[in-house]
């Protein structure tokens, strides 16, 4: 062969053939990712920040039933990078704009195998797809499996992406429990997690089943020279959630995705693909919260007219069943069939809080105090057979108790331009409530419900299936769009953790899927660290229903006997409005409580739950959190502040304001002697003027926070009010 031919057809076999490794950047450079085979076909990549190290080479892997290993041996037969920049507008939010602007990368891997079972060494080929996604704030990344004749339709046992860790990170971490995310955080060395197997044995009668040696997502961590990093996934459907692993030696993780019924993880039909895998990084916390990179990773909306969905505020019969004035049972009868029973004959317990009375009490607090809705627990029969018994038929959703009248009180919530919110709780029955939605649904219309609390307490039915499975995962997404085809929003509780799917159904507004405040109700209580963790830890993926708010801190007051606290003073209860996100906020304290110290509760009346803007001033997890947020349409700023168990100063800087104009700022502060266990309830108020010059000084009692509300000065305000001066 000529010299001249043989170098242009290896020109032209370099042009076709893709190089085996890929380099990507991300549009402001700061990040790179590399993606590359190894000697052995495996597919790997690392990532790092300002040329910083954040993972080292990790291997990307599957497991699938009665196929040949789907680890190695890969060729790279496609490569096709791009970008993107475009700017949408979320429903809700914690800013009115998000910037979507990523560089991609591509690659179709193929690999060629026996083919399991035959006797003349047959071959089967599968293909794979690996989408990279490089944002300025971080890395997104999934798994597509085109149609191919070899995979039609598998059984997946496992997903084996692994993160290389660079070393023993700091983690803030909670174990990796197949049915809930209700535990308080531990900040531990990766390398000490191993040591605290066996802590969460038997913690409820139920026996939630863990997976050993592993933490869920999302995972927050710090690195020994100041690098924050969060390990989360986006866009959750049609598969399990994942948890990963802390089982190497050499400070890596390993996804390990939560199993169906028959002990595999999911069942698919190509084309498939997997949910996002994400990996948030910064040199400063206050960036891993402003990330909005996980909503981005979500597809658009499918609920094209979207104006009926409404942020708001509710009071509700709630927090009295938890301190246990009240109860969701009508009868303290047990074992009470719902179709086999005359509720009419059953003695009332006398403790029964959803009362048509007593809910027009709640009503007419929320009238008077412009709160828009109230949640009403324990409306509909079914609560004397429920706890415990996780029978299939327990609830119908439909037929209420003799001591509340849906119609009165639709009647007399519309009257006062109140909302009535409804309580579904399936007793984990998602089977049971997949068979009566649209009944259910229909009864909320017809009775001007527009909002519904879902609950998920106990063991999934159908059995076998865990609350972070691939049925339930489906089940979640079917009520929300169920619902919004009813023109209904959803507030999840005991739910899978969130991945951002807000954006593709707004009306899934909030979930709980983390442990909140009702756990300093009737047990130890969340340390005071635990709401500097969340924002960084759960509310990654989305808005929580922390249900914030608790006015009376020491819960003796309902029964000398009662040992249990919040453990926050009421300054940071009001905080809390603004560092934890959601668009559905609780009011959750008794009115009475609130009524005792209206000057107080005078912050939630006028907080905001939907925003234009938001600034995180300063934050580290585990020890503080300070964020300022405009609310929608308005010129109105609010400011939450909050610490641990130790007493700080949060400094605030006003620059964000409009120069050359005067505020109104009016403070609510721990009072000098106020702490979370000694002296909760210790508070001021002071008002100030204030403009873009100011720099607020905020003292935080241990435990404690600070709340502030800023407004344009009116005439009345420069006459009276002095410049604030720390």
């Amino acid at each position: 062969m000529k010299p001249k031919l043989l170098i242009a057809i290896l020109i032209l076999a370099y042009c076709v053939i893709p190089a085996t490794a890929q380099t990507l950047r991300s549009p402001d450079g700061k990040f790179e990712l590399n993606f590359k085979l190894s000697a052995a076909g495996e597919p790997t990549y690392n990532l790092s920040y300002k040329k910083r190290p954040v993972l080292n080479d990790s291997k990307m892997a599957f497991a699938i039933k009665d196929q040949p290993s789907f680890a190695s041996h890969f060729t790279l037969v496609d490569s096709k990078t791009g970008t993107h920049d475009e700017t949408w507008k979320p429903a809700w939010g914690e800013v009115s704009s998000i910037r979507d602007h990523y560089n991609e990368l591509a690659v179709t891997l193929q690999q060629v195998s026996d083919k399991p079972g035959s006797s003349d060494s047959r071959k089967m080929t599968r293909r794979l797809v690996i989408r990279f996604r490089l944002f300025d704030d971080g890395l997104g990344f999934r798994y597509e499996f085109p149609v191919q004749d070899e995979l039609k339709y598998f059984q997946l046992n496992e997903e084996r992406t692994e993160f290389s860790l660079t070393g023993d990170h700091k983690a803030f971490w909670i174990p990796g429990c197949y049915d809930s995310q209700e535990f308080a955080y531990n900040t531990t060395k990766l390398s000490e997690i191993h040591a605290m197997k066996g802590k969460y044995v038997d913690l409820e009668a139920d026996k939630k089943v863990f997976a050993d040696n592993a933490v869920q997502t999302p995972l927050m961590l710090k690195s020994d020279d100041g690098l924050y990093i969060n390990i989360h996934e986006a866009a959750l459907t049609n598969y399990p959630a994942i948890y990963m692993m802390v089982d190497r030696d050499d400070f890596g993780l390993t996804t390990h995705l939560a199993p169906n019924a028959v002990g595999s993880a999911a069942f698919l039909q190509t084309p498939a693909k997997t949910p996002w895998r994400t990996v948030i990084v910064s040199d400063n916390a206050a960036d891993i919260l402003a990330s909005k990179m996980i909503l981005n990773l979500n597809e658009p909306t499918k609920i094209a007219n979207t104006s009926w969905i409404k942020p708001q505020k509710f009071v509700g019969v709630w927090w009295e069943m938890h301190i246990g004035t009240g109860s969701w049972n009508y009868s303290d009868t047990n074992n009470v069939k719902i179709d086999e029973v005359d509720w009419k004959t059953l003695k009332p317990n006398g403790k029964h809080a959803a009362t048509t009375a007593n809910v027009k009490r709640y009503i007419d607090f929320a009238a008077a105090n412009g709160i828009d809705g109230v949640l009403v627990e324990g409306w509909n029969v079914g609560w004397e057979d429920w706890y415990g018994n996780w029978k299939e038929n327990v609830f119908d959703f439909v037929t209420p108790y003799p001591d509340f009248d849906v119609r009165e009180l639709q009647r007399y919530a519309a009257a006062k331009k109140v909302k009535l919110i409804m309580h579904h709780e399936t007793s984990a029955s998602a089977a049971n409530y997949e068979r009566r939605i649209d009944e259910a649904f229909r009864f909320m219309k017809a009775n001007g419900y527009d909002s519904v609390k879902t609950g998920y307490v106990g063991r999934i039915i159908p059995r076998g299936e865990s609350h972070d499975g691939q049925t339930m995962v489906n089940h979640y997404s079917f009520v929300a769009e169920t619902a919004a085809k009813y023109r209904i929003m959803i507030d999840s509780h005991e739910s899978v953790r969130l991945t951002g799917l807000s954006r593709t159904y707004p009306n899934w507004l909030a979930a709980e899927a983390a442990r909140g405040n009702e756990y300093n109700a009737w047990s130890v209580g969340n340390p005071p660290e635990h709401e500097t963790i969340l924002p960084f830890t759960r509310l990654m993926g989305g808005p929580m229903d922390y249900t914030p708010g608790i006015f009376e801190i020491k819960l003796n007051v309902y029964d000398p006997a009662k040992k249990e606290v919040v453990h926050t003073t009421l300054a940071k209860q009001l905080a809390l409005y603004v560092t934890l996100y959601s668009p559905l906020q609780m009011a959750a304290d008794l009115p009475q409580n609130y009524e005792k110290r209206m000057d107080a509760f005078q912050f939630i009346r006028d907080v905001a739950v939907d925003w234009d803007d938001t600034w995180i001033a300063e934050a580290e997890p585990g020890d503080y959190l300070t964020i300022a947020r405009k609310a929608k349409g308005r010129l109105n700023w609010f400011i939450g502040a909050i610490t641990d168990e130790n007493s700080r100063v949060s400094t605030v800087p006003l620059d964000f304001l409009p120069a050359d104009e005067k505020y109104a700022v009016t403070i609510y502060a721990d009072a000098k002697d106020a702490d979370w266990d000694k002296n909760p309830m210790a508070y001021t108020i002071e008002s100030y003027i204030a403009d873009s010059k100011t720099v607020l000084k905020l003292a935080l009692a241990k435990g404690g926070g600070a709340a502030v509300s800023i407004r344009p000065a009116t005439r009345t305000d420069l006459f009276r009010l002095k410049p604030y001066a720390p």
